[in-house]
């Protein structure tokens, strides 16, 4: 208990949504609805502050349930998993944003936040009014602030605008005033949510690099929300996955990535699956399945950049062929095709293939940037197009260390990675 940073018991927070009203389809309903609305009313006005005992009702909303985990000092604990997943509402709780449900937070040390961008600060008074009450909210005295106070402006990058309102700041300098404030007040406990990802790749770098600084002193502990899986094996000592507001799996940063990736159908409820219905061909040599692969050949739906990929294509013939070609095609978010992958061209020789079967498209170091791709494919016999579907699904790939060096290439979206080397001579 001594090294205890954080411990979290059966945790959970419910909010209460709006439901759509019924609408009746007779006079006499309508009459019997609106005698009865001031009742109705009252009851849901009485039970603003019984949400613990109210596990059913359409109109409870739990974003986090049932959590438990502990945090010691020293450690970096990475949280991951889908929009909509509690990871966001689980960093408000630790931060007392806002109150639990039900459960309880034990936190031993001085806690700083980055949740949203721009949070606690008064746009109408300057940068540098906005770091003296962000360090006093924080704890700091005037004294320890002026000691400060060159460290987080010059760390910021954004000097000369330190005696403009806020409120005329762009998303990206505030995240880089309100990290810069966050990471000079010595925090025993650092907590950052994907507010990061506005800033620019130089500055993530930078921020990156001050949360290993802070991790790395004495008793200094860090929790860190990203998409960037990357950033969570290479930072993180800790690791866990929330879905549906609740914990599915802990462990070495690593593990739960991977699991993660291999696992996303069940995780993501906006997978787009596959899809065969805009299908055209004359139907004698088809697509059956369509999977994507690790290099252990378990079959995965989201990607990481830079990872042994394997793309299976699940077919059947109704009739042989002498020369088959697959051929698979990769769009990006503006539709552009950024990937051809044909057997005519890689395979070496010519496709034999049985009558049922599937085949195999390696890609061995996977070049594409973070984003969302659109898959089509087309199978032929000779040169007859007997079956072609676009928009068959949706490749989702995520940041990977595609360099083996530890950074991740974030200035552009929806591109191809080029490996190549450097030499100093």
């Amino acid at each position: 208990m001594q090294n205890l940073a954080i411990k979290v018991s059966n945790l959970g927070k419910a909010y209460r949504i709006g439901l759509k009203e019924k609408k009746q389809e007779t006079l006499a309903g309508s009459i019997i609805a609106a005698l009865k609305a001031p009742l109705r009313n009252f009851r849901k006005i009485s039970n603003l502050n019984k949400l613990q005992n109210q596990d059913g009702g359409d109109d409870i909303f739990w974003a986090n349930r049932n959590i438990n985990f502990e945090v010691y000092k020293g450690e970096v604990l990475g949280i991951i998993g889908k929009n909509g997943a509690g990871k966001s509402t689980l960093l408000k709780l630790l931060s007392r944003i806002t109150e639990p449900t039900e459960g309880r937070i034990e936190i031993h040390g001085k806690v700083a936040s980055l949740l949203e961008v721009g949070t606690g600060f008064n746009p109408e008074l300057t940068g540098s009014e906005n770091i003296y009450l962000n360090g006093t909210i924080l704890g700091l005295t005037r004294k320890e602030i002026d000691a400060r106070y060159n460290d987080i402006v010059e760390f910021s990058g954004i000097e000369k605008f330190m005696e403009t309102p806020v409120k005329r700041y762009s998303s990206g300098m505030k995240v880089r005033l309100a990290f810069a404030v966050a990471a000079h007040i010595d925090p025993e406990i650092l907590i950052i949510d994907e507010v990061l990802a506005v800033g620019d790749a130089e500055f993530q770098k930078k921020c990156l690099g001050k949360m290993q600084e802070v991790a790395g002193k004495a008793g200094r502990t860090v929790l860190f929300v990203s998409h960037d899986m990357a950033a969570v094996k290479n930072l993180c000592t800790r690791a866990i996955l929330l879905q549906n507001g609740s914990i599915t799996y802990e462990g070495h940063p690593n593990d739960v990535v991977d699991y993660y990736l291999r696992n996303a159908a069940m995780i993501q409820n906006d997978t787009a699956g596959v899809s065969f219905e805009n299908r055209k061909g004359n139907g004698k040599f088809i697509v059956t399945n369509f999977e994507f692969l690790n290099a252990a050949h378990q079959p995965v739906v989201v990607l990481e950049t830079g990872m042994d990929a394997f793309l299976k294509v699940s077919y059947k013939s109704l009739e042989k062929s002498p020369n088959p070609v697959v051929n698979i095609l990769i769009r990006n978010s503006y539709q552009q095709i950024i990937g051809n992958l044909l057997t005519r061209i890689a395979f070496p020789g010519v496709l034999k293939l049985a009558p049922e079967g599937y085949v195999l498209c390696h890609i061995p170091k996977l070049p594409f940037l973070p984003g969302r791709y659109t898959i089509d494919i087309m199978l032929k016999h000779d040169y007859d197009v007997t079956d072609q579907i676009e928009g068959l699904t949706i490749m989702e790939v995520e940041k990977g260390d595609f360099y083996g060096t530890g950074k991740i290439q974030d200035s552009m979206k929806d591109g191809l990675l080029v490996d190549h080397q450097w030499q100093v001579i």
